[in-house]
């Protein structure tokens, strides 16, 4: 793994961190575009990126770009994510807002919705002491749903590779 990619890692749970911190006024929620308009993340990816795709592939593509100003590569018509890869494969999407799974999962989304959804979704508890949040990881075989939580409400989606995700969260690594 690419130091940058541990340090975009770092970076982006932090950020997911104090964007989450205190309680949300109620008249301060943000309002849900119409599902027609929002990205869709399954477990294989989103439409022309699939996990385990390489960098080159997907530069050749088009669909990746380097030469952004960012904190790692890019994924061209999909600014909603944030790519991270291993040894030059695709190993995890870190999904912005308004990006939701198939089963309607999106940030903002009740837990207790998360475990509706995924009825054997494990627990994962962010160290004492520290500004991350919880984890609940839904998984299917080889790959699963990382949802960030702050005991109440998802505030970040990570699809991938499922020893890749639970990895990202026990290590606490972010994509910046």
């Amino acid at each position: 793994m690419k130091l940058r990619q541990f340090g975009f890692i770092a970076a982006l749970l932090l950020a997911a961190s104090a964007s989450g911190s205190g309680v949300m006024p109620p008249d301060s929620i943000a309002v849900r575009e119409p599902v027609a308009s929002v990205s869709v993340v399954d477990l294989d990816g989103v439409a022309d990126v699939d996990f385990g795709d390489s960098e080159s592939e997907l530069t050749r593509r088009g669909i990746l770009r380097t030469d952004v100003d960012a904190c790692g590569p890019t994924l061209t018509g999909y600014d909603e994510f944030s790519p991270i890869f291993i040894e030059d494969r695709l190993v995890l999407l870190w999904a912005g807002d308004p990006v939701h799974t198939p089963e309607g999962i999106a940030a903002g989304s009740p837990v207790a919705e998360v475990r509706a959804s995924y009825p054997t979704v494990r627990e994962l508890l962010a160290p004492q002491g520290t500004y991350r949040f919880d984890g609940l990881l839904a998984r299917d075989g080889d790959r699963a749903y990382l949802f960030l939580h702050d005991g109440h409400t998802v505030r970040k989606i990570i699809a991938g590779y499922a020893n890749w995700a639970h990895r990202l969260f026990v290590e606490g690594h972010a994509p910046c």
